[in-house]
């Protein structure tokens, strides 16, 4: 049904680059889920009535808190779409993220609520359950968990192309509420079909194993959100197809103090430092600069700005020093590195200036490992000494080995 009505409603619909066309469809699926919920809040609401269910009645109302939901998503995706102002010059499109954040707050304070009106039952006692309309509530029950699954199957399609946690969120409450059904209508059955004793109260337990799904689920769409808020890491594998796509440029001999500034889909900003032999022709250097920045603008549809680091490249002598401090590094702990290396040659002795680059769970003081390096560096030469300087790890390229593990 999305795809005939993005074909309807929705220019270039199968261009899921254009900033334009995610908005379109995240307004979509929003309607869609608006419409679809309201409609189960209404059958579901009746049929719980009628029934007695007090389950079947909460969570009718889960489904009018996710039609609320599709509403603040929506509102999110069109809100994402503003264009930059001065006031906000790198756009809006956070605004995704926070709808997102409030459609999870909304899923915890269903299951909060759920929780809370089964309790109440189990304490002080109800009304039995389906003693009447039990095919009509089996029957809402099991259309609404189809739909339900529908519901999560085209918004995690769509989540998974066009990168969006708002739509991821909402997938993953609709499976919370096709299995929260799912939990309701088995109960009814075995309340209906089995002789249980009056304590047990199978209904309202059943309740309660619900909201405590539903609060799960909202905690983990919480966490998906709040991330890039916060200012994540970016993708290893998206580090490493930048990574990969600079060193293919002719004279471009290495990158660090990579960034990657996330504002928002569509709004990704990566910064690098590209190291290129301190010989070469600046203005032709420059060109295969320029062509990187475009290049990577182009294929990760960021905006890229890369400084060109001058390095030695045709001078043995430092080249082996360089060589030597990345073993001694090395033997430190294999996750460092260093970069900017130069030789400073004085009538009395030697610098070595370069920096290393640092792993946030790297456990040495910066002191400590200052003087480790220094003497290390005087077991090649006496004469020598080390100027370091220290950057963090913002952005690390995918690692198999780290895949191995897992």
């Amino acid at each position: 049904m999305i795809r005939i009505l993005a074909k309807w409603f929705i220019k270039d619909a199968s261009d899921p680059s254009n900033e334009r066309v995610r908005s379109a469809y995240g307004v979509l699926s929003g309607v869609v889920g608006i419409i679809l919920n309201l409609l189960l809040f209404a059958v579901k609401f009746a049929a719980g009535l009628l029934s007695k269910a007090v389950s079947l009645t909460a969570d009718a109302f889960n489904n009018l808190g996710d039609a609320g939901s599709s509403i603040l998503s929506m509102l999110g995706f069109r809100l994402a779409a503003k264009q930059p102002d001065r006031e906000h010059p790198y756009g809006h499109g956070r605004f995704e993220y926070i709808a997102g954040l409030i459609v999870s707050i909304a899923i915890l304070l269903m299951g909060y609520s759920l929780f809370r009106n089964a309790l109440d039952r189990i304490l002080h006692g109800g009304e039995a359950a389906y003693a009447t309309h039990f095919r009509i509530s089996c029957a809402v029950m099991l259309g609404s968990i189809l739909i339900k699954l529908y519901m999560f199957l085209y918004n995690r399609a769509l989540g998974k192309r066009f990168h969006s946690p708002t739509l991821r969120a909402v997938a993953f409450d609709s499976v919370s509420d096709a299995v929260a059904t799912t939990v309701v209508l088995v109960c009814a059955l075995i309340s209906h079909f089995v002789a249980l004793p009056s304590w047990l109260k199978l209904d309202e337990w059943c309740g309660i194993l619900v909201s405590l799904f539903i609060v799960y689920t909202g905690l983990r769409s919480a966490k998906e959100t709040i991330e890039p808020l916060l200012g994540q890491s970016p993708d290893p594998a998206f580090v490493s197809e930048i990574e990969s796509s600079v060193l293919s440029f002719e004279g471009i001999g290495g990158i660090h103090d990579l960034i990657v500034h996330d504002y928002g889909p569509g709004r990704v900003f990566v910064s690098l430092h590209a190291e290129v032999p301190a010989h070469a022709d600046i203005l032709e250097m420059h060109d295969v600069i320029d062509n990187a920045e475009k290049y990577l603008s182009d294929r990760f549809h960021c905006t890229a700005t890369i400084h060109m680091d001058p390095i030695v490249t045709d001078d043995p002598e430092t080249l082996a020093l360089k060589a030597q401090m990345q073993d001694k590094l090395k033997a430190i702990d294999a996750r460092l590195s260093l970069h900017d290396f130069r030789v400073v040659k004085g009538p009395t002795h030697t610098n070595l200036v370069f920096d290393v680059v640092l792993p946030f769970t790297f456990q040495m003081r910066e002191d400590a490992l200052k003087a480790r390096i220094q003497t290390d560096a005087q077991t090649i030469s006496p004469n020598y000494y080390t100027v370091v300087s220290f950057d963090r790890a913002y952005a690390q390229p995918d690692d198999p080995r780290e895949r191995s593990r897992q």
